[in-house]
């Protein structure tokens, strides 16, 4: 309450001050005229006169200020703008006229009566009437324009932290990518993945090393590229899966089992973030396969709900891994980039019983 008491205080201020330095420039023109035209002239009596004229135009422009104020796009609209212009020709005008009558009497140091106001409007010079009315035009359209300025200022300012947040996003967005490549291609794996080619070519297994070699190759191709995308279909994704998956069992052999169901045509049509679904299979190998030396049991499966897609992928956990194995990288970076790109994708994580579910939920977008 105190703030906008001091507010209104400081709007006041504002326009008596602007008011009356226009009036001291204007008295001092007309004290000048008179002076070298040889007339007795005073130029305080000639500032009151001026200044207590123009008492009306400094509450109205301060009501305008202090309305704006509250209310910002109130001249932004045409028909607005023109309704309260006609209002106050109808309802002010009068009411600065009488006002510039009575002053005239009280200046002139006669008794101030209804009479003599009535008189003094009547006869009051067109010259008067029209001068008046251009004050009050002069004013309005003043006002109309420091409106319209603050009204664009706050759109331009409200763009352009529009495009800042923009911006910030999709910084954060690219941070997300190079986090995501950094996690879909540790140097571990590429140093497996290669020990393992070497190892086909040292047996004199040149086909699979070649093959390898082949699939490798094809895996960072596809996965440098995508960083440069917005989106893939699920059924690039599974390529990359199965290019990748072919590498990890040059690794673990014959004990890497993962069956894929439910990747029907309008699946794999779908669109999704690059990358998207490699971190899951890298964690279900990492608590699967690395925890045990027996065969995995890996399950991946696409289910859809309406409008949108589920992807599980569900890996048995062993009774001394971590308690809650999703925290890992790949996982984090996962659900942040889906944060980023839709709002209406997410990632859950959990355990149930002996198996770990990834579950991923996003709007099911077909490619064009």
């Amino acid at each position: 309450m105190k703030e906008q008491q001091r507010r209104i205080a400081r709007t006041l201020l504002v326009h008596i001050v602007f008011w009356t330095v226009l009036c001291a420039a204007g008295a001092l023109g007309s004290y000048t005229d008179k002076v070298r035209l040889g007339r007795e002239a005073s130029y305080p009596f000639i500032l009151l006169s001026w200044w207590s004229g123009h008492v009306p135009m400094m509450a109205l422009s301060s009501a305008l200020s202090l309305v704006l104020a509250r209310r910002p796009a109130l001249f932004t609209e045409r028909g607005n703008t023109v309704r309260i212009y006609a209002g106050l020709l109808l309802l002010f005008m009068p009411l600065e006229w009488f006002y510039v009558g009575c002053t005239e009497i009280l200046l002139r140091g006669e008794p101030l009566t209804l009479a003599a106001s009535w008189a003094e409007l009547w006869k009051m010079g067109k010259l008067t009437w029209f001068t008046e009315t251009a004050w009050m035009t002069g004013t309005f359209i003043a006002m109309v324009a420091v409106g319209n300025l603050r009204e664009a200022r706050a759109r331009a300012d409200a763009i352009q932290h529009a495009q800042a947040e923009n911006l910030n996003l999709h910084l954060a967005l690219e941070q997300q990518r190079m986090l995501a490549l950094r996690a879909q291609l540790e140097p571990h794996f590429i140093f497996n993945a290669l020990n393992a080619i070497s190892a086909l070519v040292r047996a004199g297994d040149k086909a699979d090393a070649l093959a390898g070699i082949g699939r490798l190759s094809d895996l960072l191709r596809y996965a440098l590229s995508a960083t440069q995308r917005e989106h893939a279909t699920i059924e690039e994704e599974l390529a990359f899966v199965r290019d990748y998956l072919a590498l990890q069992r040059l690794r673990y052999g014959e004990r890497l089992r993962i069956r894929i169901d439910g990747d029907d045509e309008r699946v794999r049509q779908g669109e999704c973030l690059p990358l998207l679904l490699q971190p899951l299979i890298e964690n279900a190998l990492r608590h699967d396969l690395d925890c045990h030396d027996g065969a995995g049991d890996i399950r991946v499966s696409f289910e859809h709900q309406g409008e949108r897609l589920l992807i599980r992928v569900v890996n048995p956990v062993s009774a001394w891994a971590s308690p809650n194995p999703g925290t890992g990288l790949g996982l984090s970076n996962t659900r942040a980039r889906l944060a980023l790109a839709n709002p209406a994708a997410s990632l859950r994580t959990e355990r149930q019983g002996e198996h770990f579910l990834a579950e991923i939920s996003l709007p099911l977008a077909l490619q064009d």
